[in-house]
């Protein structure tokens, strides 16, 4: 069964449609990497699944409270401690253990320091840490390694690939090499919306623009 289905999906950026007639899905074990110039769409679709943004056209069909969203802010609270923050993650995730996560980004040395004293990159690996105490078996990560140096990378990359092997799922946007050869590739330039098509999600009342 699907962890996600996503079928003749559309979606807008800026008033603007972006990619249109997306399908695909994802099984359990499974990981899809979206690809394409900058600007064409990845995030707005990440964003539309996460439930972040409705979607123009297509139906997007998963389990409720089945994602754990990672983009660019880490979510972390500046006067929590890194353990803290954590523990915060997981009571609203009703997720799992905070000791594995801090093993697993190596942040067991930093598990008393304030998340506000923690460097961009320490920070980063914070905010991936909270994928691991979510519970969520489908992760939507957008550039999930910005800030990271090379090893922390690579630290990551294992996070995900035993998040997998677990029966969890990944869909992610991101242009660095996690080792996820068993990763499948979407292309969205060919999605690319044409001009001149309508905007408005479906349903659109012009009387609350």
């Amino acid at each position: 069964m699907s962890l996600l289905a996503v079928q003749d999906l559309a979606v807008s950026r800026g008033g603007m449609r972006a990619v249109e007639g997306v399908s695909f899905a994802l099984e359990p074990g499974q990981a899809l990497i979206l690809r394409g110039p900058n600007g064409i769409g990845k995030t707005t679709l990440l964003r539309t699944v996460a439930g972040l943004q409705p979607a123009l056209e297509g139906r997007i069909d998963m389990a409720g409270d089945c994602v754990a969203y990672a983009a660019h802010a880490d979510g972390l609270k500046g006067a929590l401690t890194v353990t803290e923050n954590l523990r915060f993650w997981s009571s609203v995730f009703d997720g799992g253990p905070v000791a594995p996560a801090l093993m697993a980004m190596d942040l067991e040395h930093l598990a008393d320091r304030p998340a506000a004293a923690l460097s961009a990159g320490q920070k980063r690996r914070l905010g991936l840490a909270r994928l691991l105490v979510s519970g969520r078996p489908l992760w939507v990560l957008d550039e999930p390694t910005v800030s990271l140096d090379a090893p922390s990378v690579a630290r990551f990359g294992v996070a995900v690939r035993a998040h997998l092997a677990g029966g969890g799922a990944a869909l992610m946007a991101t242009h660095i090499d996690l080792g996820l050869d068993e990763a499948r590739v979407l292309d969205l330039t060919p999605y690319r919306a044409r001009p001149g098509r309508d905007a408005r999600p479906a349903g659109f009342n012009e009387a609350f623009a």
